[in-house]
């Protein structure tokens, strides 16, 4: 918009309010990285720009729908499913999510407001994976409610969360320390959570010099030699980074074949001596080892979906990687990378985010991303590139002003810019209710009622 003076952005959710990962990916104790929305609220109040939730497209209208009414559509939806470790157990056994499942649990998100996490089965929790996202989890099941009583966490979370029981949280790896993908910033956080320990490492996992590596790996194993600030004999409660793991199979008991019990894995080792490059493999070693586990959660990743009408308009998408295969700063190509000849691109069509990319990176890296491929758009308008519905003819409307005259989209009941103002409205006056910020809705019928 401030690159191309008359254009007009119309933006499509799914769901009835804005901000997708921000508002239902973000931890509620991490208010500061929710500052971007700012950003976007300016960016919203402009005439140029429409806000269209509530209206899942794929299904509640076909994408080819859209084609006729746009010079360029960017597909900048995230990841809806996670990966699963395909290991026994994984199906059948009570006290096992995923963590997507469970953040978007604790942030509101309809579709896991049911999830209803048994938290009270018992002591011990296992988190399989060592991102940012997993750490979140563990220190969301760690702290003081108190704590989290301040925050926007529903107030159905907080219910269940002062019932747990949870006292220990083993967040487990199959590689090292210096190959985890969690940041210095949420490992600090665990680190020095009131009343909850960090067991010591094995400190043969660490470099015996920190000083010869690089900046950020020196830091983060100044951190992990240093460890917690809570004494560990005078902790009510714990967590440990466990290196070197490769989860095989989740354990029932034995007198509740459905109740999890605990988890064997497989020890691996390095398969080179460079233990501090980031991209080391490792290989299992055939030595075996159980931990106990009331609870788990696997933290190894997720992945987008092809929406559906992709395949039929000729839009690729890579199944393996969850992504819409681009080059060019989000430019779709027409073809996959692996057959023959140039790469040739798709008119008006453009990806970014955890779409293009894969779930790679922080709400910084995704912004930028973002800002990448709207230059790449505004690069083929000035650059003459043609682009759909750009030969001036009058057979061309402009956007949703004509495809809200739609009788399938009027059917629906979208919510604009201003409707979303009306819900955000009364959720901060439920929040102010109970002294926190908000207090989201968790269902969608909730949220439409809202509506003037």
């Amino acid at each position: 918009m401030s690159r191309i003076e008359y254009a007009v952005v119309d933006m499509y959710e799914k769901l009835p309010v804005p901000y997708g990962l921000v508002r239902f990916g973000v931890a509620p104790d991490h208010p500061e990285v929710k500052n971007c929305q700012d950003k976007f609220t300016e960016v919203a109040s402009s005439p140029r720009f429409n806000f269209i939730g509530n209206l899942d497209i794929g299904n509640d209208i076909p994408l080819a729908a859209l084609l006729p009414h746009y010079n360029a559509i960017l597909f900048a939806y995230g990841a809806s499913q996670d990966r699963r470790l395909g290991i026994p157990g994984e199906n059948q056994l009570e006290g096992i999510y995923s963590a997507r499942g469970f953040v978007g649990w604790y942030n509101g998100l309809p579709e896991y407001a049911d999830l209803s996490p048994k938290l009270d089965l018992g002591e011990e929790a296992i988190i399989i994976g060592q991102g940012n996202v997993a750490l979140d989890v563990a220190r969301i099941l760690l702290s003081d409610i108190n704590r989290l009583r301040r925050t926007d966490i529903t107030e159905r979370a907080l219910a269940s969360l002062s019932r747990s029981k949870v006292k220990r949280v083993r967040i487990v790896g199959r590689r090292g320390p210096l190959q985890a993908s969690f940041t210095i910033k949420e490992i600090r956080e665990l680190l020095t959570l009131e009343g909850v320990a960090f067991q010591p490492l094995d400190r043969s996992l660490l470099s015996p010099d920190p000083t010869k590596l690089p900046r950020v790996q020196k830091r983060l194993t100044q951190l992990l030699l240093k460890g917690s600030t809570t004494a560990t004999p005078a902790a009510p409660k714990s967590w440990s980074l466990n290196f070197l793991h490769s989860p095989t199979s989740f354990v029932g008991w034995a007198q509740d074949s459905k109740r999890l019990a605990a988890m064997d894995f497989v020890k691996t080792a390095f398969q080179s001596q460079d233990h501090a490059d980031p991209e080391a493999k490792v290989r299992p070693t055939g030595e075996t080892s159980t931990m106990p586990a009331a609870l788990a959660f696997r933290s190894i990743g997720y992945k987008s979906e092809a929406l559906p009408g992709m395949q039929q308009l000729g839009i690729p998408f890579d199944e393996s990687t969850g992504t819409i295969p681009n080059a060019s700063n989000g430019r779709i190509i027409a073809s996959s990378p692996a057959e023959e000849g140039p790469l040739t691109y798709i008119p008006g069509m453009y990806c970014t985010g955890w779409v293009k990319n894969g779930p790679t990176g922080v709400i910084a890296t995704t912004m930028e991303d973002a800002f990448a491929s709207s230059e790449a758009i505004a690069e083929d308008w000035e650059g003459g590139i043609s682009l759909p519905n750009s030969d001036g003819s009058e057979s061309f409307k402009r956007g949703w002003d004509i495809l809200q005259t739609d009788p399938v989209i009027r059917s629906r009941q979208t919510v604009s810019w201003e409707g979303w103002q009306a819900i955000d409205k009364e959720e901060r006056r439920r929040g102010q209710v109970k002294g926190k910020e908000r207090e989201k809705f968790t269902s969608i019928p909730e949220m439409l009622k809202v509506l003037p």
